[in-house]
């Protein structure tokens, strides 16, 4: 059996997984299975359990290597597991010669190993520049993704990913032109941003370039680039130039998704956050009146300790006063360790029914967003399965094949609730 990699998770993740299955196959570690794991909820780290014994049942003669967020928060929880032959952290997966020591390695494989013989894991908070997964083009792919940035500064009562990640960390821009050119070559035609903390790009790196500025320097670089296209931001940090450049330049694609948690401003205090509702309704009603096409995403938590039904409403109506068309539901999961954790909880029947409604909330939404674009022109890069996605994220499925890496002007002729239908 082939070397597999199960990624669970963020963007962020699918990069590393990338990054570490390229690394892993040129140590000759041809036959293992690698768990990439994350921790943003109990849930996820749940999954990733799961997926451990599922590996070593399968083929229990197989080294199973768990890394990710969550075998950094929780490494020897991992260790203990008898299915785990190794656990590697988020910064040691990211070694070459962490794959290569495995291989050397007497005991992968070793069922009576120790658990502490296991672990691979060291201080992510110890880390203070960013090692960036190089990566080629993945395969199938028309975009490429480059981490910019890793790690956060901040600390919101819910999160436990700066401990998986550690503190905000920024590639130089020229390490990120370098990368950009590469897939370009390699034949991308759009390249995405990730990081953890998008906004807070630059602000460890000499003279504090911002996201903005490095968006204009690959943009400037690379002018046979025909997209550009950012992960996850935070509102408040979004910086001058970045707002002239979503103003001014076409190949800085319409559509941004926003971290906003909550609409409401008590459980946005509660939650540690940095912006108020009134910032997140005037953020995207400015950055709208700059970009008429600009469409946002955002990140929406539901049944936050303490929320009661009129604050849930407030995030409820948030969706349609921000102008939302995707929307990430999460129902709330407390994380061991964190603030929010030791805030009086809801129920879990609660939780779960506020997060069904936000859901329908964000899937009218989505909806309206896919019957405004019926008839319209659109500019669509092909991917793979006849389908792929227009400036603005808008997802489309064509009627007839169609060959993926081709930037195509449709006319969507009919919507399905999830995607726009084009001949």
């Amino acid at each position: 059996m082939p070397l597999e990699v199960v990624t669970f998770g963020c963007r962020l993740n699918i990069v590393e997984s990338e990054a570490l299955k390229l690394q892993a196959d040129a140590a000759g570690l041809k036959h293992a299975a690698i768990v990439n794991s994350c921790a943003v909820t109990a849930e996820a780290t749940r999954q990733a359990r799961q997926a451990v014994r599922r590996l070593k049942r399968e083929q229990p003669d197989r080294p199973v290597i768990v890394t990710g967020c969550a075998a950094q928060i929780e490494p020897t929880r991992f260790a203990a597991m008898p299915e785990a032959d190794r656990v590697l952290g988020n910064d040691e997966k990211l070694r070459p010669e962490s794959w290569a020591a495995l291989v050397r390695s007497n005991s992968l494989g070793n069922a009576d190993a120790p658990a502490e013989d296991k672990l691979d894991v060291g201080d992510i908070m110890a880390r203070t520049t960013l090692r960036a997964p190089v990566t080629g083009r993945f395969a199938g792919h028309t975009r490429g993704f480059v981490q910019v940035q890793n790690g956060c500064d901040h600390r919101c009562t819910f999160c436990v990913i700066p401990f998986g990640r550690g503190n905000s960390r920024s590639l130089p821009a020229s390490d990120v032109i370098a990368q950009c050119r590469r897939l370009v070559e390699a034949g991308a035609q759009e390249i995405v941003l990730t990081g953890v903390d998008l906004t807070s790009y630059g602000r460890d790196l000499p003279n504090e370039p911002t996201l903005g500025a490095l968006a204009r320097a690959i943009l400037r670089a690379l002018p046979e680039l025909p997209r550009l296209r950012l992960s996850s931001i935070d509102a408040v940090e979004v910086d001058d130039t970045l707002r002239d450049l979503l103003a001014t330049e076409a190949r800085l694609m319409p559509h941004l998704h926003l971290s906003l948690q909550a609409g409401d401003d008590l459980i946005l205090k509660r939650m540690k956050r940095r912006h108020s509702r009134e910032d997140a309704v005037r953020f995207c009603a400015d950055i709208r009146a700059l970009r008429p096409d600009i469409v946002f995403g955002a990140d929406l938590i539901a049944g936050f300790p303490t929320e009661d039904e009129a604050m849930f409403a407030r995030s409820v109506a948030l969706v349609e006063e921000c102008g939302l068309s995707f929307v990430h539901v999460f129902p709330y999961s407390a994380r061991p360790g964190t603030p929010a954790a030791r805030m009086p909880q809801l129920p879990g029947s609660v939780v779960a029914e506020r997060a069904a409604r936000l859901r329908m909330a964000a899937g009218a939404a989505h909806e309206r967003h896919l019957a405004e674009r019926v008839g319209r022109p659109l500019s669509v890069l092909t991917e793979r399965g006849n389908t792929g996605r227009a400036e603005d994220f808008t997802l489309v499925r064509f009627d007839r094949d169609i060959a993926a890496g081709e930037i195509v002007a449709v006319t969507g002729h009919a919507a399905d609730g999830k995607a726009l239908l084009a001949a």
